[in-house]
């Protein structure tokens, strides 16, 4: 009977205090966004493809989808893999243009898919818990793989071309959050590279709110900026929007 005591207190013991140390070993986002997009993309052969305007050319829809990120943190490490889809869509007024060395001369519908996955490693040099707020920040770096589908296809259906590309960027940029409350978090962080022709640049801000320990609410904004000249792909665009979601914590 002591022994099923002693469990039992210990048991009890863990899951008081589960709620304390939870946002310090693994969460779980799963979210929504929304994003406007401008700037150009092109489909090339031997170099050569008409540069078209995502806006002008293409009168391009909004991108919207479900996001993902899995963290764990330890101590001042927090290490997480994240997933953003973009997927745009338009439609030209009848131009004339060249996309994949071919030419299409009447009105035709576009589309850019590109799926980002994002592993960082983040290092708090500050990690302060004992101030009036919980003060987080340090340096961050992360590999963005940018696997990326652009096509074009005639109405008539005579014409359809399409390039893909798969490139992955390297950034270095920095985290910060800062807990207001044990309920609620502010959370910024950017990161940024360039090299070879291609750049990224990321750069978000959102507030968690969790009315209860293991659980919460979070929404913010994120702006993405790249440029990815690889093979046949050209995308030089920057895309922009708000984002809302859920999140868990174990």
């Amino acid at each position: 009977m002591a022994i099923k005591s002693l469990l039992l207190g210990c048991l009890l013991s863990l899951v008081w205090l589960l709620p304390v140390y939870a946002d310090e070993i693994l969460s779980l986002k799963v979210g929504y966004q929304l994003m406007s997009a401008e700037g150009t993309f092109a489909g090339q052969k031997n170099g050569i493809g008409t540069s078209l305007d995502l806006e002008n050319d293409f009168d391009v829809d909004n991108s919207q989808g479900l996001t993902g990120e899995l963290a764990f943190s330890l101590g001042d490490f927090r290490l997480s893999a994240g997933y953003l889809p973009l997927d745009i869509s338009g439609e030209t007024d009848g131009s004339s243009f060249t996309f994949n060395g071919t030419t299409f001369t009447t009105s035709a519908t576009g589309d850019i898919k590109a799926d980002i996955y994002d592993v960082g490693l983040t290092w708090y040099l500050l990690n302060f818990d004992d101030l009036p707020i919980r003060v987080q920040l340090g340096p961050e770096l992360a590999v963005k793989a940018i696997d990326a589908d652009l096509s074009v296809k005639e109405k008539s259906g005579a014409l359809d071309e399409s390039v893909s590309g798969l490139v992955p960027i390297p950034t270095l940029g920095g985290r910060v959050r800062l807990a207001l409350a044990d309920f609620l978090g502010l959370v910024g962080r950017v990161g940024y590279m360039q090299y070879s022709g291609n750049h990224y640049t990321d750069a978000e801000v959102q507030l968690e709110f969790s009315p209860l320990p293991l659980v919460g609410l979070y929404g913010g904004y994120r702006l993405l900026d790249l440029k990815v000249d690889e093979s046949d792909v050209l995308l030089d665009a920057s895309f922009s929007g708000p984002f809302v979601g859920a999140l868990v914590r174990f």
